[in-house]
Formats: C-alpha cells, sequence, structure tokens
C-alpha cells in the first residue's frame, strides 16, 4: 500500500521538470511510445486500499535501466533515488512528505530492488510487443520502403547462473540434464562451434557452450536511417537459429502490415522453408548454403539433377516428403522411363536400379540450391545483415 500525505510542492516541482536534463531527455524519448495500449493496472483484480504503481512507469524504469546501461537492478535502483524528479516522470506515485526536497520522499517512492527485479522477470512480453508495433508502423510511414528487405539474426543472453562462471567449481557444468537451481527456465545450448584440421588431416571439433536463452531479431536497414528492429522473439537456448525464423517472420508482417520481399540471415537459417516465404513473393532470401557435411547435388539451371557420371536424370513422380515438402523423385536415365542400349560403370546401374534422387521440388528448395550466391543482388541484399 502507498501511503498518502501531504500535497505536493506542484510549483516546485514543476520548474523542476522543465529544466532538468535528464527529465526532458527522456521525456522526449517516452513520446515516441503509445502508453495507451499499457494498462494501468489488471481491471479485474480488486484492489483494496490506495492506488499501485501504474504498469507504464515499471516499463519506463526498466528503459531507464537499459538506456543508462545499468547492469543490475541495484544499480537502477540507486539512479532513480538521485534523480527524484526522473521518478516523478516516469509516473511513480509518490509517497508525499513536506520535510523532503519536491514534497516526496524518494526512498520510499521507488519500490525496492526485490520488486524491480520481479517486474523485469515476469513482465508480459505481449505488452512489449504492443509497444514496439506502433513504432514500426510510424517508421514505415515516415520511411519508403522501409521492409522491403529484413534481416534475421539470433544474439545469446547468458542466465545469471553459476554455471556460467568458469571460476567457479561447477560438477557436470555442461550436463544438460541437469538444470541449474538459478534459472529453471534456462536451457544450455552451443554459443560458438569451430572445426580445427591438424597436420594428420583429423578434425576437431570445438564447442563452447552457454546456460541461458536467444533472442532472436528481425531489423531492416535504410541508408540514411540505419537499423531499424521490426520483431523479437526470445527463448531457451538449446533450440536451433532456424526455429526462431517462422515467429519472427510472423510479427515482422504484423508490424509492418505486409511481408517483406527479401530477406537475409546467416548459414545457421538454411532451411528451404525460410526461402519458402521470399520465393512466394518473387524475393530472395539471401542465406549461405550449409551442407551440414554432404555435398549438394548438381543440377542444370531448370533444377533437374545430374548423376555422379553428368546426365541429366530422368523425373519420375511426385510424392509428399516426410520432412513436409513435396519431393520429385528422378532415375536413371539410360533405364527410366525406358531401358537404353546405352551402359554404365556405375554400381547403382550393375543392380538394375540405376541412380535414385529425391529433389525438394517446392519453390523454396528450388530457390535454395539454385540461387547464384556469387551475384551482385545476392551479395548486396546479404550485406544488410550488418
Amino acid at each position: 500500500m502507498i501511503p498518502v500525505g501531504p500535497e505536493l510542492d506542484h510549483d516546485l516541482c514543476s520548474a523542476g521538470l522543465a529544466c532538468d536534463p535528464v527529465v526532458q531527455r527522456y521525456r522526449s524519448f517516452f513520446s515516441y511510445l503509445d502508453w495507451a495500449v499499457v494498462p494501468e493496472r489488471d481491471a479485474t483484480r480488486a484492489w483494496p486500499g490506495t492506488l499501485p504503481h501504474p504498469t507504464s512507469a515499471y516499463v519506463k524504469a526498466l528503459l531507464v535501466k537499459l538506456c543508462e546501461h545499468k547492469e543490475y537492478v541495484t544499480h537502477l535502483r540507486l539512479f532513480l533515488v538521485e534523480h527524484p524528479l526522473l521518478v516523478r516522470e516516469i509516473g511513480f506515485r509518490p509517497v508525499r512528505d513536506v520535510m523532503q526536497p519536491y514534497g516526496f520522499d524518494v526512498e520510499h517512492t521507488v519500490p525496492c530492488d526485490r520488486w524491480l527485479r520481479h517486474w523485469q522477470q515476469h513482465l508480459d512480453n505481449a505488452l512489449l510487443q504492443a509497444l514496439l508495433r506502433p513504432i514500426v508502423q510510424d517508421l514505415r510511414a515516415a520511411i519508403p520502403g522501409l521492409g522491403h528487405t529484413v534481416a534475421y539474426d539470433v544474439k545469446h543472453i547468458y542466465a545469471w547462473v553459476q554455471d556460467n562462471n568458469q571460476k567457479a567449481y561447477v560438477p557436470e557444468r555442461y550436463n544438460p540434464a541437469r538444470q541449474p537451481p538459478g534459472d529453471p527456465d534456462c536451457r544450455l545450448g552451443v554459443k560458438t562451434s569451430s572445426n580445427q584440421v591438424a597436420a594428420d588431416g583429423t578434425t576437431t571439433v570445438t564447442k563452447a557452450y552457454v546456460w541461458g536463452y536467444g533472442s532472436g531479431v528481425a531489423a531492416a536497414t535504410d541508408p540514411r536511417y540505419g537499423d531499424v528492429v521490426v520483431a523479437e522473439y526470445t527463448q531457451s537456448f538449446n533450440e536451433v537459429d532456424s526455429t526462431y525464423y517462422h515467429p519472427l517472420y510472423e510479427r515482422t508482417v504484423a508490424a509492418l502490415g505486409y511481408a517483406p520481399t527479401n530477406v537475409t540471415a546467416a548459414a545457421a537459417f538454411d532451411a528451404w522453408h525460410i526461402y519458402q516465404t521470399c520465393a512466394i513473393h518473387g524475393g530472395i532470401a539471401a542465406i549461405p548454403l550449409n551442407t551440414r557435411g554432404h555435398p549438394p547435388p548438381q543440377r542444370r539451371s531448370d533444377g533437374t539433377p545430374l548423376c555422379p557420371k553428368g546426365f541429366a536424370m530422368s523425373p519420375s513422380y511426385l510424392f509428399a516428403h516426410t520432412d513436409g515438402y513435396r519431393a520429385q523423385e528422378f532415375r536413371c536415365p539410360l533405364l527410366h522411363p525406358q531401358p537404353t542400349p546405352r551402359t554404365c560403370d556405375h554400381a547403382q546401374f550393375a543392380k538394375g536400379v540405376g541412380c535414385v534422387k529425391h529433389i525438394n521440388s517446392e519453390a523454396g528448395g528450388l530457390m535454395r540450391a539454385l540461387l547464384d550466391r556469387d551475384s551482385a543482388a545476392y551479395k548486396d541484399l546479404y550485406r544488410q545483415r550488418t
């Protein structure tokens, strides 16, 4: 409960708010956000006593934490206490005290560390999405062509657990079945992976593991305004990068009001269904080819695969692949659709069946295989990942 005392010195507060540079800076910053989408409190819950602090005040305080680069909530609270006029501007309901400057007790007005930390951990992400969406729409109206090309990437977030501290002794530090007690929601994932080839030709795979989360971001780049974040999606770090794409893409379309024509991303996003989102709109997915240790089949310009001997293979039939796409079976052209007098020294030909290949026939699958990654158009799009 927030106690009520004597009236504030409104004249003194108003004069201070008008000239305080910190207040003016954040007043300008907060003016870009549509705070009407943030409910003051849960209207369905009966609140005894005086009104609690509004939800927007906690959101603004956490934004100040980011803007001021305060790593800890304790540092944020100290900063707020040292700037009482900013506390009033943010919207925390003052605990009035005529003996204090500006007529309120800032130490008792600012919520405690534990309660601020609770809001940081449990703030509804849908509310933050609702704040972001109108900003993107305003920028789209002001910047012609914004979102024509959108870049996607994932950044790791360390969980605040002892297992991530290399100086601390933790048995089975990287055992995914041993959940750190400090954060029941974080998961173990691979931050970086590299292959080192020794002099004898053997390959050693080195991986760096992290307990935490992955923050997926969709951003559009404009030569004049720079980068504009249009969507965000966070999940536990054990999920692969490609799983971030479709939730991010849906939020991107919702924020922009239309689907981007082109996308660009790292090789970790190399999957046919990601290319599909651009192929159906006549765009390009500028993503490096990730062969995953298997060389891609050689093809003609129309997508027809070539057999190991260099012959264009013969199409057989379409079928639904277990991975969710339409696939086309291709067979040895010397045996299908009719056997020919020609022979081949390949082992499969000697068995009487010849070579058989199953090719993804979806527009996205064909784009993934046939995209010219050396072209100027591809490189121009890929550079926008920055």
